[in-house]
């Protein structure tokens, strides 16, 4: 079984064993800069630290965090079988009937509080990386009482891709992801083309990508995806987007775009972050 929080290529797996087993005892990410997200304790909680104010962080395993069984490894089959590890995400919530979103980075959790608690009929999942972050905002989900918020600790693009069956969510939600500024970090960015194809795959007919960011060069990154997105003739396999226009969610603040941690603290009055909604017709 290939446990895919752990992240290798096909590739690299190949080159260094024929059995995903070796990868599956690892037990978490690593990506391509060798980095090592914050991992949980031997009860399954996560130490605080910062972010926790020393306070041990409760992500409900089961309830708010999604567990391993309910999230259980890849299996061998993937290798030929790409299908193979496909789950349904919306089982993992008492109603999977409702509407569908996804938030892919939550940082401190901020808009996916506010969201769910405007939307109480709609269904939340929200995937973040970095454990600290992933902790935080489980432990903020649980003490608000959330019932429509889970929330899942991996690499959002891989679960897209490796996971996600076609057409099942509504909206997904990119806000300040990482630029990557450095030009050989670029590969890291999140708005890729094959990220653009994932997010059309998996979108019901109508659903949206809302994506907001503060970073220029970024942003200009972001322009000449969207440009082959939207233009049928260049998007791979015709699988075109329509532009349209971000209207901010009726709750944020005046002058607000999504109202996140991150916006309030570096964006505030003195820099409009751009964003963009790409809807699959």
């Amino acid at each position: 079984m290939l446990n895919d929080r752990v992240f290798m290529s096909p590739l690299q797996c190949e080159r260094g064993t024929n059995n995903f087993a070796t990868f599956a005892q690892v037990g978490f990410f690593m990506t391509q800069e060798g980095h090592i997200p914050h991992l949980p304790g031997k009860s399954g909680r996560f130490s605080g630290g910062k972010l926790g104010h020393g306070r041990e962080l409760d992500v409900a395993k089961g309830k708010v965090g999604v567990s391993t069984e309910e999230y259980p490894a890849l299996p061998d089959e993937v290798m030929t079988n790409p299908l193979a590890g496909r789950l349904d995400p919306r089982r993992w919530f008492a109603d999977p009937e409702r509407r569908f979103e996804i938030e892919i980075g939550c940082g401190k959790g901020t808009f996916m509080l506010n969201v769910a608690k405007e939307n109480p009929e709609t269904n939340f999942l929200g995937i973040e990386w970095e454990g600290a972050f992933f902790a935080y905002t489980a432990d903020r989900v649980r003490r608000a009482a959330l019932d429509n918020v889970r929330m899942l600790h991996a690499d959002a693009v891989e679960f897209l891709k490796w996971r996600c069956p076609d057409a099942i969510v509504n909206t997904i939600h990119l806000y300040y992801s990482d630029p990557w500024p450095k030009t050989k970090h670029h590969k890291n960015r999140v708005v890729q083309d094959k990220f653009l194809e994932q997010a059309w795959r998996v979108l019901v007919p109508g659903g949206e990508l809302r994506i907001v960011t503060d970073h220029d060069d970024y942003w200009a990154w972001m322009q000449t995806h969207f440009a082959r997105w939207t233009d049928a003739k260049h998007a791979a396999g015709h699988l075109a987007f329509t532009r349209e226009s971000f209207v901010a969610p009726e709750w944020v603040g005046e002058g607000e775009v999504v109202a996140t941690n991150y916006e309030k603290k570096m964006c505030g009055d003195t820099k409009q972050p751009h964003a963009a909604v790409l809807r699959k017709p």
